[in-house]
């Protein structure tokens, strides 16, 4: 099995409950592991940290000692019997005798490691430990809880570290003046600290942090107070998986906006992820009302059939300048000429390509330069030269040469988009002087 298909997860309960089946089906430790993707030895430590021992091991004894066929003892229970003790059928010497030694089965010591799915279960009489889904994943969560809880230093050491951190900080000494002197000594990080001061662990108290006192507590968002974002409600990304999972043919295109300071223009950007093609319309600002005016022109320039055979589909994030998707929807005489979808929030990585593509503008319009001086001309040049650009994603092909291929020529016509030559691509900020 190769270690690139390996999960990297936690065991499930239902993982668990597989592994409790296949013990008692005899199934390959091998075969138990490529079924869950996991390395073999991970199964196995799993089977062995979660054993559960039987009943018999609880009264101090298991099945026949191990020196049951020589033992010769007699007289353990002080009477005067003159039989041996391994024959009595009135006391059990296994209880009794000091010398006694557990006889382990041999499949306990390698794998399956537990009396799962042992044939001569019901007839053998050594102890017997099984494997339990229910009683491993009651365990392992128990593990994961504890193991977040508390301090992670004995009394002692925490006593020390109260020593040293108390009396520096009552003499006024910041805990990032103190961390940086004494890292050797402390052996946890400054937030760890901070931590332990929130919880009045130290000597010292908060009140005695030199700025601490002065700081507001940071305030935490309450599930269910937010309120509810009407213009997502049948757009998530949710939404847009299974629009398209029922739709597989459907051309989607990736919309965004490029800025260059806080306020002026800002473009707008249209990637077509059949092609690769990106298309970019200067904004004078970025508000709604532009980017429906930027919508609209393409809806006229186009006519309403190549519109909706071209942008059926836009994914865009949640950027304020594109909270009104009925209007990007519909045209102006309530025709759907669209259909838009938002990323979840702070995911910008579920629109890659377009996120991608945008280091192509960035080669030309580095970040923080103002767009004052862009003119729509200026910005469907840049845009021919990136599409121009050879991709290794393309078999070395071209944006331009795919589009081609794939969309309406009337499309690439309309909105002025040209080949450039491969000598002749240019993708730095002198193009546009």
């Amino acid at each position: 099995m190769s270690l690139k298909n390996l999960t990297g997860k936690h065991l499930t309960l239902e993982d668990r409950e597989y592994i409790q089946a296949a013990l008692e089906r005899g199934i390959l430790l091998s075969d138990m592991a490529d079924r869950l993707r996991k390395d073999p030895t991970t199964i196995s430590k799993e089977i062995k940290r979660n054993r559960v021992i039987g009943a018999s091991e609880f009264n101090g004894f298991g099945g026949k000692c191990q020196n049951h066929s020589i033992c010769q003892k007699r007289n353990l229970c002080d009477t005067k019997c003159d039989r041996l003790c391994k024959r009595c059928t009135h006391s059990n010497c296994y209880k009794i005798c000091a010398e006694y030694l557990d006889k382990t089965c041999a499949r306990l010591s390698r794998y399956p490691h537990v009396c799962n799915g042992c044939e001569n279960r019901a007839t053998c009489r050594q102890r017997k430990i099984h494997y339990r889904a229910r009683i491993a994943s009651e365990k392992y969560k128990d593990t994961l809880s504890t193991s977040r809880e508390g301090i992670d230093l004995s009394i002692k050491e925490f006593n020390h570290l109260d020593e040293l951190i108390s009396p520096l900080v009552m003499r006024g000494q910041s805990l990032k003046h103190i961390h940086a002197h004494h890292q050797s000594e402390i052996g946890c990080s400054q937030r760890t600290l901070y931590n332990y001061f929130e919880w009045n662990l130290f000597t010292a108290r908060n009140i005695d942090l030199p700025r601490k006192v002065k700081m507001k507590p940071r305030k935490k968002n309450k599930e269910g107070k937010g309120k509810p974002q009407q213009y997502r409600e049948g757009r998530t990304y949710e939404d847009f998986l299974a629009f398209t999972l029922a739709n597989p043919h459907i051309p989607v295109v990736e919309m965004d906006t490029v800025h260059g300071t806080r306020s002026g223009k800002v473009i707008l950007t249209l990637f077509f992820r059949n092609t690769s093609l990106m298309i970019g319309i200067l904004l004078s600002h970025c508000t709604q009302e532009c980017v429906l005016e930027a919508i609209d022109w393409l809806y006229e320039k186009l006519g309403e059939k190549i519109f909706e055979r071209t942008f059926p589909v836009l994914l865009t994030d949640n950027g304020s300048e594109f909270k009104m998707p009925l209007e990007i929807e519909n045209s102006e005489d309530g025709c759907i000429r669209t259909r838009v979808f938002y990323c979840d929030p702070m995911a910008s990585y579920q629109k890659p390509h377009i996120e991608k593509n945008h280091e192509f503008i960035r080669y030309v319009l580095p970040k923080g330069k103002t767009f004052k001086n862009l003119t729509q001309e200026k910005v469907t040049r840049m845009m021919n030269h990136i599409n121009s650009t050879t991709r290794a994603s393309l078999n070395d092909n071209t944006p331009w040469e795919l589009a081609q291929l794939l969309m309406n020529h009337s499309v690439l016509e309309a909105l002025s988009l040209e080949r450039i030559p491969a000598k002749e691509v240019h993708l730095k900020p002198a193009l546009l002087k």
